[in-house]
């Protein structure tokens, strides 16, 4: 078959498909291009300070739009129920979260990480100084999805993580709502540091149609290389059936 494919005729015909494919890839790389140039990107206005009730449902899990939001919430700290969180890093540094259970106007309860410390003894000793309550006042921070319990954690009896149905289950005050989620409070207690807080990243939505497009014109790109190819092989088909039957002509001559 590669002998009629290096034929004068093939080869001219090869270069022609090269160059068809060559067009319909370049197309495709335009309409990629154009696909990355018209992406959208989508802005959340996650900086904004927006009260908790606008932003989540209390018993509902954080939804998308909410995780990350700046929020704020009337509410006071509840007597009794401050936890340290161990294995926390912060601008770097490990070193321990300290969370409160605070109780928002509205009544539902919300759990808020207060504040950081590097030190397990001035976490411990922070959590007891917090743990006496606070009066209502308004928190500002940024609302953060519930962490998944660690098992670890039930085995050694350390909290890791913030995992808000665990911490539910330990309020000394039982809830009668909770929020799914958790506050970074950005204005810590006298004797914590402020805990890193990362604005979420922005979305970028692709244009698809452009996407389409693009894996269209490789499809075609690679339809005339084995338009080619099936060229030449039929043609190579048809002259091996043309030499068969010349030889079996030849045969009953003889005969």
């Amino acid at each position: 078959m590669w002998s009629v494919a290096r034929r004068p005729r093939w080869i001219l015909a090869l270069l022609l498909a090269l160059g068809i494919g060559a067009g319909f890839a370049a197309l495709g790389q335009w309409q990629i291009g154009r696909a990355v140039q018209t992406a959208t990107v989508v802005t959340l206005p996650t900086e904004t300070v927006m009260p908790l009730s606008k932003v989540a449902t209390p018993q509902q899990e954080v939804t998308d739009r909410a995780a990350g939001q700046m929020v704020s919430v009337v509410g006071r700290r509840v007597a009794g129920d401050t936890y340290v969180v161990s294995d926390r890093v912060n601008f770097g540094v490990r070193g321990f979260w300290v969370i409160g259970h605070v109780v928002a106007s509205n009544g539902a309860s919300v759990a808020v990480a207060l504040g950081w410390t590097q030190s397990k003894s001035a976490a411990d000793a922070a959590a007891r100084e917090l743990a006496t309550g606070a009066p209502t006042a308004t928190i500002a921070g940024r609302y953060q999805p519930t962490e998944p319990p660690d098992q670890q954690d039930f085995e050694h009896n350390a909290r890791t993580v913030v995992s808000v149905p665990w911490l539910i289950n330990e309020w000394k005050t039982v809830p009668t709502v909770a929020y799914g989620g958790y506050i970074v409070d950005r204005t810590p207690p006298a004797g914590l540091s402020k805990i890193q807080s990362v604005r979420p990243v922005n979305d970028v939505s692709l244009n698809w149609l452009n996407v389409f497009y693009a894996v269209e014109w490789a499809l075609f790109s690679g339809f005339a290389i084995y338009l080619w190819y099936r060229l030449v092989k039929d043609a190579w088909e048809r002259e091996e059936e043309d030499r068969a039957d010349s030889a079996s002509d030849q045969k009953s001559e003889v005969h």
